[in-house]
């Protein structure tokens, strides 16, 4: 039985148990717009739906209809905006919106303003915590047209959200607009946040003179919340100013004003601001060691802070610093150093963002740890003909470390991070259209990214990808002897020192063989065709290996591939998949439904699974290898998955796949595999077979796989 609770509507309640998460949230944000305020923008990254649907708000408003529609106890809108806010700070955005979306929905069925102008202010902060901007701001927007009651809870807010995501776009001069509006539009209470943020943006555009106005207009501001907020901007000041010593002491006060688990935060960006302190006085070796100090100390803040949504947006914010400290160690001909950074930096977070919203899966022995690999182990590691070749952008440089068993060398690559950027997202656009020709993204890619490369003798390449490298097809980079992939084998990993830990294990497979293909869709999934090459592909597959177990259209259930995924050592999934950029660990594989439960397996469940065992895992689906990209850090999705829950290795798309020649590559690649060569070398032959079919010969058909983890695993097949 349904409990309809439509008409109690509470919104004084309301205001105040909101106000309190909003305050939270923005004053984060003022902290993360401190540390964005010193670096370029890296612009907005807006969702895949945001990007297909122009009318966002009829979308989500008919996805909360559905929703509150199936609900067994209905709550009233302001309780389902209080779900939102506690989805949203475990990090669970596309539940927050979720939620959200239901109180829009009462909301436009009641025609209440003041529903939808809370209801659009908690989307717009749902969104910005995700990194969507654009829709972030419009929900904003049309929250200020729509306050009523009380509506400095809601305007103030708002302004604020609209001037943050300017703020990280690099638009300054707006961003200052912006806050001025909260200032005037917020309340008491909120006022000095705005002002704050008001005085950052100044600093930012340059306007020096005016920022200090502001701060000398504010006073000490010593409230637990605000007043290391407060300090560390007097001390980004004070170094625009030109005054070192107070600068450092500035920042030393927002240490000893901040408690709790923030205060290590604070001290991680007190020397970040005591390094730049440094370098004003030329005091290098000085500046080095505070960023060492603050990368260390980021290690053991994020076991410790509040909620993974703060954490994946502290992550994102600390690369900052471990790029600065990249810079000053390149610029001191230190490239070792250098490198063990740009390590740190990635796999020590391979599993942080998704404590707390998994249970069992990140604990188990054997599965991918944190941690840095010592480089010689990392050369001990490589053959004679291996080299790992690791990216890592770094303001506007690129930089590349070439890794083998002889040494390292490191590169500043001619093209910056920006141009990379544009030319990958040229690339792919042209690449993942069957009938694009990304020919010219793809000679300049090679001419930046490869050929200053000294790769003599090389005959396999490990890929360590950084930022929107995750999403390059480096198979089908150009060059004057061709594709890339006809000259290397290519495989793919995280980080070198994930690399490290896969190759140590050196599991060969046994040949047990478990896969699923086709899945019966239930009526959400209606508008997505069947799969039947991918039918006769699990089952021509299969015929290769001594123990098979094959799930095919209503047999291919989540309970079964949760039940079976962890007694294979190759585990072989042909089926659609739906990426949520949103959120990545929503991301899903769609199997069919098996009891009560719907049949769609999300990334986030697959680290509860035991995939210890599990040699290699093929998604011959859409997209499997896309996600959300953190900067400095792996993709997050399906890769992580499957890796933290202690598979070995994965063949995953970047674009969705064409059905036929996909189950043609897969019978290559697995052919190979049979005849006894390391997995490198068989998706080498199988990318070959189809570039020389003039049927396949375009990338789009042969280069969206991606071989990622355990590059030499074998598996014993059937004679």
């Amino acid at each position: 039985m349904k409990m309809n609770s439509i008409g109690s509507q509470m919104p004084r309640f309301a205001g105040k148990s909101l106000w309190t998460w909003s305050v939270a949230a923005l004053v984060f944000a003022a902290m993360m717009s401190l540390a964005f305020a010193a670096e370029p923008p890296s612009g907005p990254r807006q969702s895949a739906g945001a990007r297909q649907d122009v009318d966002v708000v009829r979308r989500l408003s008919s996805e909360g209809q559905l929703l509150y529609e199936r609900d067994r106890v209905q709550l009233d809108a302001y309780q389902y905006c209080g779900q939102a806010v506690g989805l949203a700070e475990r990090g669970d955005f596309r539940a927050s919106i979720q939620a959200a979306s239901k109180a829009l929905h009462l909301g436009i069925v009641q025609d209440d303003a003041d529903i939808l102008a809370v209801a659009k202010r908690d989307l717009a902060i749902a969104y910005s915590y995700a990194g969507d901007t654009a829709t972030a701001s419009r929900f904003a927007r049309e929250a200020i047209e729509h306050a009523r009651h009380e509506p400095q809870l809601v305007r103030g807010p708002a302004f604020k959200i609209i001037g943050d995501a300017q703020a990280r776009e690099g638009r300054h001069t707006e961003a200052v607009v912006s806050y001025r509006s909260a200032v005037v539009e917020s309340s008491e209470r909120f006022r000095p946040l705005a002002r704050i943020s008001l005085a950052n943006a100044l600093l930012a555009a340059g306007d020096v003179a005016a920022a200090r106005r502001e701060y000398d207009a504010l006073g000490a501001v010593s409230s637990r919340a605000l007043g290391p907020v407060f300090h560390r901007g007097v001390g980004n000041l004070l170094i625009a100013e030109g005054k070192a010593e107070a600068a450092i002491a500035s920042f030393e006060t927002a240490v000893k004003a901040s408690a709790g688990s923030d205060a290590a935060w604070q001290r991680i960006w007190a020397l970040e601001g005591v390094s730049r302190a440094h370098l004003l006085r030329d005091e290098r070796a000085a500046a080095r060691d505070a960023l060492r100090e603050a990368t260390e100390l980021s290690d053991s803040l994020r076991s410790r802070f509040r909620s993974d949504e703060f954490k994946a947006g502290l992550f994102s914010d600390v690369q900052s610093i471990f790029e600065r400290a990249i810079q000053l160690a390149l610029d001191d001909g230190d490239a070792a150093a250098a490198w063990r950074l740009s390590e740190q930096s990635r796999s020590r977070a391979l599993l942080d963002q998704v404590r707390g919203r998994v249970a069992t899966g990140l604990q188990r022995e054997g599965a991918i740890a944190s941690g840095v690999a010592p480089l010689a182990e990392v050369q001990a590691a490589l053959a004679a003909d291996e080299a790992i070749v690791q990216y890592h952008g770094v303001g506007t440089r690129m930089i590349a470390w070439v890794i083998r068993g002889s040494g390292i060398r490191h590169h500043v690559l001619p093209l910056a991070v920006t141009e990379v950027t544009r030319q990958i997202g040229a690339m792919r656009t042209a690449a993942a259209d069957y009938k694009g020709d990304p020919s010219v993204p793809a000679r300049a890619l090679y001419a930046a990214l490869v050929a200053p490369l000294d790769l003599r003798g090389v005959e396999r390449l490990l890929i360590v990808p950084h930022d929107r490298g995750h999403y390059l097809p480096f198979q089908a980079l150009m060059g004057p002897s061709g594709y890339l992939i006809e000259q290397y084998a290519i495989a793919f990993a995280p980080s070198a020192s994930v690399a490290v830990q896969i190759a140590a294990r050196n599991r060969a497979s046994g040949g047990s063989f478990v896969g699923f293909g086709n899945p019966v869709l239930d009526a959400l999934h209606a508008d997505l065709p069947d799969l039947p090459d991918a039918e006769a592909e699990v089952k021509k597959v299969s015929t290769l290996f001594p123990g098979s177990s094959v799930y095919l259209r209503e047999a291919a259930t989540k309970p079964r591939f949760i039940e079976a995924a962890g007694t294979a050592r190759v585990l072989h999934v042909a089926a659609h998949a739906k990426v949520d950029e949103l959120d990545p660990l929503r991301s899903r594989i769609l199997l069919s439904r098996g009891g009560d439960g719907p049949g769609d397996l999300e990334a986030r469940e697959i680290y509860d699974l035991d995939l210890r065992g599990v040699s290699l895992v093929t998604l011959s689906a859409c997209e499997t290898g896309l996600g959300q990209v953190t900067r400095g850090d792996e993709i997050l999705g399906f890769t992580r998955s499957f890796l933290s829950a202690g598979a070995a290795g994965l063949v995953v798309s970047l674009w969705e796949v064409a059905d036929d020649s996909t189950a043609l590559l897969m019978t290559h690649f697995y052919g190979e595999l049979a005849r006894g060569l390391p997995a490198i070398d068989a998706m080498r032959r199988a990318q070959l077979a189809l570039l020389r079919d003039r049927r396949y010969a375009r990338p789009f058909f042969w280069a969206a796989f991606n071989l990622v983890g355990d590059w030499r695993m074998r598996t014993a097949t059937k004679g």
